[in-house]
């Protein structure tokens, strides 16, 4: 029976999932990261709504996906013609994913970075025009702890997007950080908040 188990851990370590951008540039590419602990993309609904929303804003800005696992979000937006997008992630095995994945876009518009989010924003110095706040479930004080760190350091430039299982955290972080809520969306479990500084 142990060695089955080893067997079993060894072949999801290797499993991979995938994700398809869906508009801009690289409309219908289908990207694979791998299937790490915690790590779920946001729906490609949920995205598909998002972006809608974020199309008059996304060319030509800036912008921070910070806990940017499969880089969904911030793929999306370098597609639809972001001027800089910054991934950053704290798993190594992600960042080598979101590296590969960069250069098979040849994205130059993007920058991966292998940090926690704290770290980096300790050293971020210019607002960016629209943020991706996607931190994992099981640790929902993350959330606030960021939106702490970008409020403090005047990191929000514009539109932030917030992605949380508790409808109610978002509205009472972007009350307590003073943002303007611009949309919201729900899909099962996860909740969607697009707001304004």
């Amino acid at each position: 029976k142990p060695p089955a188990v080893i067997l079993i851990r060894r072949a999801n370590r290797n499993a991979r999932q995938h994700v398809r951008i869906i508009s801009g540039q690289w409309r219908s590419r289908k990207l694979s990261f791998p299937d790490a602990e915690g790590l779920r993309p946001t729906l490609g609904r949920t995205r598909e709504t998002l972006f809608n929303w974020l199309r008059p804003y996304i060319h030509g800005c800036t912008c921070l996906d910070l806990f940017a696992g499969s880089g969904a979000l911030g793929l999306e937006a370098a597609s639809l013609g972001a001027a800089q997008v910054t991934l950053v992630d704290s798993n190594r095995e992600i960042i080598e994913a979101l590296s590969a994945n960069v250069g098979l876009l040849k994205a130059e518009n993007c920058q991966v970075v292998h940090s926690r989010a704290e770290r980096f924003l300790r050293s971020a110095q210019s607002p960016y025009d629209v943020i991706f706040l996607d931190p994992p479930y099981k640790q929902p004080k993350l959330l606030e702890s960021t939106l702490e760190s970008l409020y403090r350091g005047g990191l929000i430039g514009g539109h932030i997007y917030l992605e949380a299982e508790h409808e109610k955290l978002l509205h009472d972080l972007c009350e307590r950080f003073r943002l303007s809520v611009r949309r919201t969306t729900s899909a099962g479990t996860t909740h969607s908040v697009l707001a304004k500084s």
